[in-house]
């Protein structure tokens, strides 16, 4: 058997994130695995849309994280900031995700204080007075409608 003089006959050991400690990982994995969003395309489409930054910088889905940084993230309008605790590129049990990070006091206490503000809001459906129209009454504003608002010319 020929052997190439560049080629030593043994095999480099391979290169891995995953074995041992990982020192950083893609921003949208990451908070996949941290359990902010149900699927990594989801993570990644919030993150293209700007609504995850990183400092108080905007990233790409492809923005490698690293334990210690401050990361935005903006769900259902409520900006969370939250301190990288750990790094994991596998989703797992929720207890194992809410240790991969820490939330700040200022947002724990401004996402709470939006929370109450909904709370007290006034429902929108109280402004109706009797409530929902009946089966006759939309008939009526229907008919009102079509007249009105009719795609016929007028003779």
């Amino acid at each position: 058997m020929l052997q190439s003089p560049l080629w030593s006959g043994a095999l480099p050991a391979p290169k891995s994130r995953y074995s041992g400690r990982m020192e950083s990982v893609r921003i949208d994995k990451w908070l996949w695995a941290a359990r902010f969003f149900k699927t990594r395309s989801l993570a990644t489409e919030e993150v293209n849309k700007g609504h995850v930054q990183v400092g108080a910088n905007k990233v790409k889905p492809a923005r490698e994280l690293r334990v210690g940084e401050t990361v935005t993230v903006l769900q259902a309008q409520i900006a969370r900031t939250i301190v990288v605790k750990g790094l994991s590129g596998q989703r797992g049990p929720a207890p194992v995700a809410q240790a991969l990070y820490e939330e700040t006091a200022d947002s724990i206490s401004a996402r709470l204080a939006q929370q109450e503000q909904r709370r007290l809001r006034v429902e929108p459906a109280s402004a109706i007075e009797h409530g929902r129209p009946t089966k006759r009454e939309r008939r009526k504003l229907q008919a009102g409608l079509d007249a009105r608002w009719s795609a016929t010319l007028d003779d």
